[in-house]
């Protein structure tokens, strides 16, 4: 019998919040788990789980560079490329959703990482609202314990037709149960939104369902995106279809407005500073509400294009 060789790791290609930019990144797999999104590259992709000793190899040869400056030559170019502008603080677990990683690995990975880079303060990792609910509080503070100190999460929308629209697999109160869950682990919560996605025929209730699920939540931070139609992806070719109608600029912006009037937060970073978003936005809230809807409100009743970001520069 021929013996089957297993299966190589796909390194994945480098996606990660915009805060996690001086982070370490350290791919435990590659995909996502709930790959039916419709406007989601990840869109059919296969999740691929890493082998933990190759993750426990990578350590090795990351704190053998940092301590003598020696690279191995079985070691990807990328590993060091990463080690070198890395802040040596952050580290951040790929891929698209790293708490699916099975729990004793990922207990087994981070308490290798903690052994022998000692000096890391905090691992960030996404996280689909799905992950979290298979976790405990009890698993979840474990993994705090070894410093696990914030997840990212999309919860897009609040509008449930919306959510079974577009696949997320899962209804705005379990959205809810699951970000409950990350605050009472005492992990800090990062949530994202996306303007437009209820297009134009669902905007109201987009907006409505979002805040509803953003107050009950409480997020130490939310951010907010802009719809970007991919390529290839089922909402792409809705559109094309004419099934689907995007909003305008100054539309996805009235959307911003009305997410941040009916908000209620506690103490919550929010911003549009995203690539995909026309306007930038920055503050806490509540204390900064009136001066951020008066950038917005500013931009609104001018009508002016020229204060938005042109389409060529928006981004992913």
């Amino acid at each position: 019998m021929t013996e089957t060789k297993p299966k190589t790791f796909r390194r994945p290609g480098i996606i990660r919040p915009p805060s996690e930019w001086r982070s370490y990144f350290l791919p435990l797999t590659a995909g996502c788990s709930n790959n039916t999104c419709t406007f989601c590259g990840y869109y059919g992709s296969k999740l691929e789980m890493r082998d933990p000793e190759e993750a426990r190899n990578e350590i090795d040869a990351v704190a053998l560079f940092l301590r003598r400056g020696i690279r191995l030559s079985a070691v990807p170019d990328v590993v060091y490329a990463v080690a070198q502008g890395w802040d040596g603080k952050r580290v951040f677990l790929q891929d698209g959703d790293a708490l699916v990683y099975p729990f004793p690995r990922l207990v087994d990975v981070l308490v290798y990482l903690n052994e022998k880079l000692p000096h890391v303060e905090r691992v960030g990792a996404y996280a689909t609202p799905q992950d979290i609910l298979r976790r405990s509080v009890a698993e979840l503070q474990e993994l705090r314990r070894l410093k696990l100190g914030i997840l990212y999460t999309g919860l897009e929308t609040g509008d449930d037709e919306r959510l079974e629209k577009v696949g997320k697999g899962v209804s705005s109160d379990q959205l809810i149960e699951a970000g409950r869950k990350v605050k009472d682990a005492g992990i800090p919560f990062s949530v994202t939104v996306i303007l437009g996605l209820g297009g134009v025929e669902r905007s109201k209730e987009h907006v409505a369902g979002t805040a509803r699920v953003l107050t009950a939540i409480d997020p130490d931070y939310a951010g907010a995106l802009t719809l970007t139609l991919v390529p290839g992806t089922p909402l792409y070719d809705e559109w094309q279809r004419g099934e689907f109608s995007p909003l305008s600029p100054l539309q996805s912006l009235q959307e911003l407005k009305a997410m941040m009037e009916n908000s209620d937060f506690t103490d919550c970073f929010f911003s549009s500073m995203h690539a995909s978003n026309y306007l930038s936005v920055r503050g806490r809230l509540p204390q900064d509400r009136a001066k951020m809807l008066s950038q917005v409100e500013r931009v609104l009743a001018s009508g002016d294009p020229s204060l938005l970001r042109p389409e060529h520069l928006r981004g992913l």
